[in-house]
């Protein structure tokens, strides 16, 4: 029974006009993509301009002292070693296998650079200068950067070289893992989409307003109320 037809239509009018936004939101009308998809790739591509460490981390790893080392590392299967190797090599380092385990002898600072350079090329969407370099895809190859970089921090804080582990884990962090979430991603600065960010945020807080009033108006319609 409606105890207040007005607040009771009020209310239903806005959940039929919050639905039927809602459903506009999930159809593909932002070039291709929904509204959430919109959203989520323009946050995005904000968000890789704020993401760029490697000029940091270049400068950070100039730190370690007695670059010359041999470490051994575990790999997830002798196929990913097979591949890892190459990535060393291309370091000059000295590299033997083992099935799924490598030994490496070489510069730390030339391999750690090496694959700050794959980096940078995958944070400029340049996969094909990677891909070219090892022979093998270019998300492969920063995968295996981060296995490769996991394994080196284990063995080398066994050695108690934590400084050097401590940069490995730096570059895995800050540079690979970066470069592998953002690859694909244009980078844009927030300045460049002030006016649709503002609207998003505007409209977010007004959505979330405007599906509470629906719902407090159409029980307010019905004779139920809050009380204190």
């Amino acid at each position: 029974m409606i105890a207040n037809k007005s607040k009771f239509f009020s209310g239903l009018t806005l959940l039929v006009l919050f639905s039927a936004v809602l459903i506009a939101m999930f159809m593909p009308i932002f070039g291709g993509h929904n509204g959430l998809e919109f959203l989520d790739n323009l946050y995005n591509s904000i968000s890789k301009g704020s993401a760029y460490y490697i000029g940091d981390v270049r400068e950070e790893i100039k730190s370690i002292q007695s670059p010359d080392l041999t470490f051994n590392l575990t790999l997830q299967s002798e196929s990913q070693a097979q591949q890892t190797v190459i990535l060393f090599e291309d370091a000059g380092a000295q590299v033997t296998q083992s099935g799924a385990e490598l030994t490496v002898s070489g510069n730390i600072l030339t391999i750690l650079n090496n694959c700050l350079d794959d980096a940078q090329s995958m944070y400029d969407n340049d996969g094909a200068t990677v891909k070219a370099r090892y022979g093998y895809a270019e998300k492969a190859v920063m995968y295996n950067w981060y296995s490769a970089l996991k394994a080196m921090d284990f063995n080398l804080k066994q050695q108690k070289r934590f400084n050097v582990a401590k940069m490995a884990d730096l570059v895995n962090k800050k540079a690979v893992e970066t470069a592998y979430n953002y690859y694909g991603i244009e980078g844009q600065k927030i300045t460049e989409r002030l006016g649709v960010v503002i609207f998003s945020l505007i409209f977010y807080v007004v959505y979330t307003l405007w599906y509470g009033f629906g719902i407090m108006f159409l029980f307010e319609g019905v004779g139920m109320h809050l009380e204190h």
